[in-house]
């Protein structure tokens, strides 16, 4: 094995690994955390939420970045139909990235004031936006994920490398 196939296996194993933990946290959430979160009272989700909102922040933002950035590395590492895959999938987990940053992000901050204080009226508005943000981005990263897969079920090893 070349060096440059090498590189783009390892590339191809962390974006794959990335995208997949990316996808398996969000989907998660969407199918566990959320319903669990509409079932409890206001108090104890906005407790609750406050409080995995601090270790999201530091978890799923890295998982974003590593999924992101390995998936443009291997997008710009092959060429033909394994680009045009990899690069989609890079752009689906950076639109992960920018849904959680400008639409759930900005949410969390009032979730977590209400938390220490009291939910307005109204609150229940924004939960609905932060669950419409939440469902944009787990579909994102699911498609990349699933765009991934398909990569490296599809492709010949000769036609994964430059030259």
């Amino acid at each position: 094995m070349t060096a440059v196939r090498g590189r783009i296996r390892l590339l191809q194993a962390l974006a794959l690994f990335s995208t997949g933990l990316l996808a398996g946290a969000f989907g998660y959430g969407a199918a566990n955390l959320v319903p669990t979160f509409n079932a409890v009272p206001i108090e104890m989700r906005l407790d609750f939420h406050a409080e995995l909102m601090k270790m999201n922040g530091i978890t799923m933002q890295g998982t974003m970045a590593v999924s992101a950035l390995s998936t443009l590395a291997l997008a710009a590492s092959v060429r033909g139909r394994a680009r045009v895959l990899a690069c989609a999938a890079g752009l689906l987990t950076v639109s992960s990235f920018l849904i959680t940053r400008f639409g759930n992000v900005p949410i969390n901050g009032r979730i977590k004031r209400w938390a220490a204080t009291a939910p307005p009226p109204g609150h229940a508005e924004f939960l609905r936006r932060w669950e419409l943000f939440n469902d944009a981005r787990t579909i994102t990263a699911v498609l990349a994920f699933g765009l991934l897969i398909v990569l490296a079920l599809t492709l010949e090893p000769r036609a994964r490398a430059h030259g």
